[in-house]
């Protein structure tokens, strides 16, 4: 059989040497057929554990690049906090350094006239004196010197050689009341034998301190916004030493006298058809239930004609909500605080809400001082705003229905349409940043309130007049630390009232507060009968003039 591959083996023992060794790669390849599905199953769960941890690497990688946007986000915020914290105030900055000011914005007062007199122009009027009192000081040469120096003759006067200096004296001097008495020289029997004259007026009933006083104590505290301390401090230079209690006990006799007129004041703001609104802070050092901490809230309403200041305790849209009339109509200019979206009078529609374009521009300046790759954006928001506030200008100097007012109108508007567009535009961006995209939605959300101006004129675009009249109690906060009881805190607001009010109308506050404190002490220390004639609106035409606060200015 020599075609035969296998050849019988005539060996038995090599035939089961064979066998043997065929059983044997039997048992090898079932154990590599049971390794093989073993490592199929570890590959495939290895497969299964790498798919698994590149999902928690790729939810690792997205979470650490959400961290890091919340970081930057983080430290923008920072960034702005340390600069309205740490940075210049506006009490102390100068025109170019202002905590509202991104530093690459165009300098607004490198475009303005330079401060101060011109030379080619003519300067300011001369001040006019002639309304105060002359004293003459009669200035005369000594004895020896009016002879001639060589033969010793006598000189003769010829006129004098005149000029003036102003002067202030302040000085404080006891006013003795001397009341006359008359004795009767008949004999009727009807009526006393002796007359009196009868007795000064006095503010306060058996006080010995004057209406003078007074009015210096109150104009130096509320209008001046010193503390009492410095005013006492600054007497006793004078000789004149009060004492701090009778100061505080005589305020607060002083402090119904006030209350109608305050009264009267808040009556007439709260009907006005258009005003500005703001909220500052100050403390009353009081404990009061459901009240936590010391800190008060004082609010403030600009009318045309009236400054009213209320305190509270809340912050609420209470507050506001209650100063106006449950049907008043007006537009109300505030800033983007949510308790004046809350009242109900705007909610029911009859207050419509204005809201102040200062507050947005100081949006962008944080998104810039915050964030540096983000300033060229906030820069060219900046550009946009500023020359809104500029083509503004234009349109409130021009004369309604010229030319020059129809062309200022249209720019306007079509910056307020671009304005618009820009923003949309821009919210319509996926990759819009955060910082960028939350200054936006409030834009957006804010805008009708915003361009509210655009069809009314009285709406300036900022709302720096309540801010303006909320600086003083600013000040004062600062100096004397709020007030220690309640009845300091209403006079505090009383006297913020009617010395805001009283300037509003152009009116000298010494003039307009000595006169109102004579005509209560000539009421035996009460408040007039008839509080009508104090009040400047009511004013006549000779007693404005008498108040005006320049008595050269007769307008």
């Amino acid at each position: 059989m020599e075609g035969l591959l296998l050849e019988p083996v005539a060996d038995p023992s090599g035939l089961a040497a064979a066998l043997q060794l065929i059983a044997q790669c039997r048992q090898e390849v079932v154990a590599l057929r049971a390794e093989v599905a073993g490592l199929r199953r570890e590959s495939l769960e290895l497969r299964q554990q790498a798919g698994y941890w590149k999902g928690v690497h790729a939810q690792a990688v997205r979470r650490i690049a959400t961290l890091e946007q919340e970081v930057e986000q983080l430290r923008g915020e920072k960034r702005q906090l340390q600069a309205q914290a740490f940075g210049r105030q506006s009490e102390q900055a100068t025109s170019r350094d202002r905590s509202n000011h991104l530093e690459g914005e165009t300098d607004l007062a490198a475009t303005r006239q330079p401060r101060g007199q011109r030379r080619g122009r003519r300067g300011p009027k001369r001040r006019d004196y002639n309304h105060l009192p002359v004293v003459t000081d009669e200035r005369v040469l000594p004895p020896e010197q009016q002879v001639c120096p060589v033969c010793g003759r006598a000189f003769t006067p010829s006129g004098t050689e005149d000029s003036e200096q102003i002067e202030i004296e302040v000085r404080a001097y006891r006013r003795r009341i001397r009341r006359r008495r008359y004795q009767r020289t008949c004999s009727c029997d009807d009526g006393p034998r002796t007359v009196t004259a009868p007795a000064a007026p006095k503010l306060i009933p058996k006080g010995l301190l004057g209406v003078s006083v007074w009015v210096e104590v109150l104009l130096d505290k509320y209008a001046s916004y010193r503390p009492t301390e410095r005013l006492l401090g600054q007497w006793q230079l004078l000789d004149f030493p009060v004492a701090a209690g009778t100061v505080a006990g005589g305020l607060q006799r002083l402090e119904p006298l006030f209350r109608p007129l305050y009264e009267a004041v808040l009556a007439r703001n709260a009907q006005t058809s258009f005003a500005h609104g703001d909220e500052t802070r100050w403390s009353v050092f009081i404990e009061q239930e459901g009240k936590s901490g010391h800190r008060w809230w004082l609010w403030v309403v600009v009318s045309r004609d009236t400054v009213a200041f209320r305190l509270d305790p809340s912050r609420s849209h209470t507050v506001p909500q209650s100063h106006f009339a449950a049907d008043a109509s007006l537009v109300f200019l505030v800033d983007r605080y949510a308790a004046y979206k809350a009242m109900a009078q705007v909610q029911a529609g009859t207050i419509l809400l204005a809201f102040c374009w200062a507050h947005v521009r100081r949006d962008f300046v944080r998104v810039g001082k915050g964030w540096e790759e983000l300033k060229p954006w906030a820069l060219a928001w900046l550009r946009r705003i500023r020359e809104l506030y500029h083509q503004q200008r234009q349109r409130l100097t021009a004369v309604v229905g010229s030319a020059a007012f129809g062309a200022a109108d249209a720019a306007v508007r079509q910056t307020v349409a671009a304005m618009h567009a820009q923003a949309a535009t821009e919210l319509a961006d996926p990759q819009l940043r955060r910082p960028c995209r939350k200054v936006l939605e409030s834009l957006q959300e804010h805008w009708p309130g915003l361009t509210r101006f655009v069809e009314d004129q009285r709406i300036p675009l900022d709302n720096n007049v309540a801010e303006r009249h909320n600086r003083g109690p600013a000040v004062a906060r600062k100096n004397f630390y709020g007030s220690g009881a309640l009845w300091s805190g209403r006079l505090a607001a009383m006297l913020f009232t009617l010395f805001a009010t009283v300037t509003l109308g152009r009116l000298n506050v010494r003039r307009w507060l000595t006169w109102f404190l004579q005509s209560c002490a000539e009421n035996g220390g009460g408040v007039p009968e008839d509080i009508t004639p104090f009040l400047p609106w009511n004013l006549s035409a000779e007693r404005r003039k008498a108040l005006m606060r320049d008595p050269a200015d007769s307008s």
